[in-house]
Parts: structure tokens; C-alpha cells; sequence
């Protein structure tokens, strides 16, 4: 039997929230009924009020409510929610969470949920789940619950889809994770462009003993990673797919922010560098791209996703950058470079083949990068098997040095 957190707004949505609480109940579970609202008095009993959950923030609820900001009152709320629950989380009071909500529901209870680490059980009921969840799941496993009607009351179609999401939170607690072998982890950054250059240096570090845990470089992918690797858990970073840079750096929609790849550089962890794709830029569909880059060189990748060449300009730059972040590592790094391509696509004869915007991009590497950090150079493409091999063998060498 599991503590399930019941979290949301009681005052507006107390009654869905004592639905979903006794239903996970009825499957003999526990539940801890958390109030996170700011307006009326709540509609109906909390297990733990919206005083105890601001006393957690050093919240004044008073005054919050008296000026009667609901912007202000959802902010303070949602930090101090995230302190309370992580907290109870933190102390094995409950094994799971669910909330549901709207607007303000949403922001409180997946601001509590981020706070909880990988793998805590997460579902968010949310009017908002159908659109784009990303400022509210950030890099955690929030399941995103689409409510399709409001949280408001409980008819014929709410009281399906709350039994349903109550269901999940139960079945995410009652499920036990099978025991797995405690090989030291090794983080590594991969595009469709990079597949086979990774799968084959993953299969090389997997020989060596560690397990290798790929991250998709959409953005998403690389925040989730730098934030994996400032929690400690990896032993080392092969980041193959430095591309989201291009995204960042140019405008387009994979960006991953501007602390892409510093995590490793801070944690001191072994590390290899590849310029892995940074001769593309992602788009959506072809008419979203921007007016200002009519005239470039574009690849439709598929019918959602438009790429288009970086030129010798933004090249210039992103080498300076990759050099930088490298500089910036307090642990063993090594720089790699794949001299006849940093894509499937930009080798000769394919579509993103520019040559003076990949020498800019490996001049401004070999420029900006600081002594003592190797630096190899390759006469080959990035997926070839002896590259692949390289960037394996410089992170078991770092491993071993570090």
C-alpha cells in the first residue's frame, strides 16, 4: 500500500480532487489530500491545509490573498508547493502525486512535480495538456493528463477520464521497478544524423563495462541531459550531437539554452566533443521558416521538419563556442573532428556539403580551443566506424585518467 499526494487548487477544485482521492483508495492505496488554493475556503476537508503548504515557502497567504493578485498567489504557491512535496518525497511520506487543474492549477501542481526526482510517480490532469506542455513538464517525467473538459465538476465525460488518470497514478505506485545491474553511466547525445557513429561508440563503452544512456538532441533531449548530469549520476559525456547550438545560436525551434554542454564542464567528468550537426538549423514545415532566411539552403527531412545549412558565418561562430565550452572543463576533454562531414547530409555530394562553412567551423575550433586539450583530426565522416571507435577510445582514456 502507497501514500498518494492528491495536490491542487481545493478551493475551485475540491471536489474533483476527493473524486480521484477516493477512487485511488478504493484500489487500497492511502491519500494525502493537499490544498494549494488562495481564494475561497475550500470545498472540502484537505489532509493538509494551504497554511502548512505556505509556511513550506515562507508564503504570506494572508497578505497575498487580501490584495487579491492571483498571478502573485499562483507564483508563491507553486514554489511553496514544490518545497512542501519534495520535501514529503524526500522523507518517504508518499510515492506518488496527482493534480489536476487548469491555468493556475497546472502551473502549482507541475512546479511541485519538478521539484521530485526521475522516476517519482507524476500525473498532471490538465486542461492544457493537448497543447505545449514544455514550460510545465521542463526536464521531468510529468505524465500530462488531457482533462478535454474543464476541471469543473464531475458528469459523463470528467468522471471517466479522472477514474482513468487515478488509475494511472495507481498502477505507476503498485509497479516495481526490476533490479538492474550498477554499471557506471555514461550520458551520450544522439541525431538520425549521428545514429551510427553513437551506436557503434556505445556498443565499444558497453564492451568496456558502462551503460550508455542516449539522449535525443530535439532541445528537449539536451536540457534533460546537462540536467541528468548535474544531479551526478553519470561517470562520463559522449556528446556527439553538439547541434542543438546551431538551433540556439541561428533561431531555430531545437534550441537547448545557452548552458548547453556546461553541465559536464562544471561536474569535472570525462567528456569527448564532436561538432556532430551543427551544419543544420530545425524548422517545422517548410512555410514556417522565417522570411528572413529565404535564399539559404534548405533539406526537407520530413513533412514537419525543414533543416537548413548553417554558412561559414554562423560555422565561425559555432566553433568558437564549442572551443569555449570546451575551455571551460575542469576535468579530462577531448575534442574530435570528423574533417569530411559532421552529418549524413553535408558529405560530399549531398545536400548540406559546404566546405568553406565546415573549414570555418574546424578553424574557429582549432583558434578559440585552449592548449592541453587534444584535439583529433580525421580524414573521415562523422558515422565512420574508426570515428566512432576514436571518440569511444578518448573517453575510456579520459575515464581512465580521471
Amino acid at each position: 500500500m502507497a501514500t498518494i499526494a492528491v495536490l491542487g487548487t481545493l478551493d475551485t477544485k475540491g471536489h474533483e480532487h476527493a473524486y480521484v482521492a477516493e477512487i485511488i483508495r478504493a484500489r487500497g492505496h492511502q491519500t494525502l489530500l493537499i490544498d494549494t488554493g488562495s481564494g475561497d475556503v475550500p470545498q472540502v476537508t484537505p489532509d493538509v491545509t494551504r497554511g502548512q503548504v505556505a509556511a513550506a515557502g515562507n508564503v504570506d497567504l494572508a497578505g497575498i490573498m487580501a490584495r487579491k493578485d492571483r498571478g502573485e498567489a499562483v507564483t508563491a504557491m507553486a514554489a511553496a508547493a514544490a518545497k512542501f512535496l519534495s520535501a514529503l518525497a524526500e522523507s518517504g511520506t508518499v510515492q506518488g502525486v496527482i493534480s489536476l487543474g487548469g491555468g493556475g492549477g497546472t502551473a502549482i501542481g507541475t512546479a511541485a512535480m519538478r521539484a521530485l526526482p526521475v522516476g517519482f510517480p507524476k500525473v498532471m490532469v490538465s486542461t492544457l495538456a493537448a497543447g505545449n506542455v514544455a514550460p510545465y513538464v521542463g526536464t521531468k517525467d510529468i505524465v500530462m493528463f488531457p482533462s478535454i473538459v474543464d476541471v469543473s465538476g464531475i458528469n459523463r465525460i470528467s468522471r471517466v477520464l479522472l477514474a482513468r488518470a487515478a488509475g494511472a497514478i495507481c498502477g505507476m505506485v503498485e509497479t516495481a521497478v526490476p533490479a538492474g545491474a550498477d554499471k557506471p553511466l555514461i550520458a551520450a547525445s544522439m541525431f538520425g544524423n549521428t545514429t551510427e557513429c553513437v551506436n557503434t561508440a556505445k556498443k565499444i563503452l558497453e564492451d568496456a563495462g558502462y551503460e550508455v544512456l542516449v539522449f535525443h538532441a530535439t532541445g528537449t533531449g539536451g536540457r534533460i541531459m546537462e540536467s541528468l548530469i548535474e544531479s551526478g549520476m553519470f561517470a562520463g559525456v559522449l556528446d556527439v550531437t553538439t547541434t542543438e547550438w546551431a538551433d540556439e545560436l541561428v533561431g531555430g525551434i531545437l534550441g537547448a539554452g545557452k548552458t548547453r554542454l556546461d553541465a559536464a564542464a562544471k561536474a569535472g567528468i570525462p567528456a569527448i566533443i564532436t561538432p556532430g550537426c551543427l551544419d543544420m538549423v530545425n524548422f517545422g514545415e517548410r512555410a514556417t521558416v522565417p522570411a528572413k532566411f529565404e535564399g539559404r539552403t534548405f533539406y526537407i527531412h520530413n513533412p514537419q521538419v525543414t533543416l537548413m545549412r548553417t554558412n561559414a558565418a554562423e560555422c565561425a561562430e559555432l566553433g568558437r563556442i564549442l572551443a569555449e565550452k570546451a575551455n571551460a572543463h575542469r576535468g579530462p576533454v577531448t575534442v574530435l573532428l570528423p574533417v569530411k562531414a559532421i552529418s549524413i547530409i553535408s558529405a560530399a555530394g549531398k545536400p548540406f556539403h559546404d566546405a568553406a562553412a565546415d573549414a570555418a567551423l574546424f578553424a574557429a575550433i582549432q583558434q578559440y580551443l585552449r592548449p592541453g586539450i587534444p584535439l583529433i583530426e580525421m580524414d573521415c565522416e562523422i558515422n565512420a566506424p574508426e570515428f566512432a571507435a576514436a571518440c569511444a577510445k578518448a573517453l575510456l582514456q579520459n575515464l581512465s585518467a580521471r
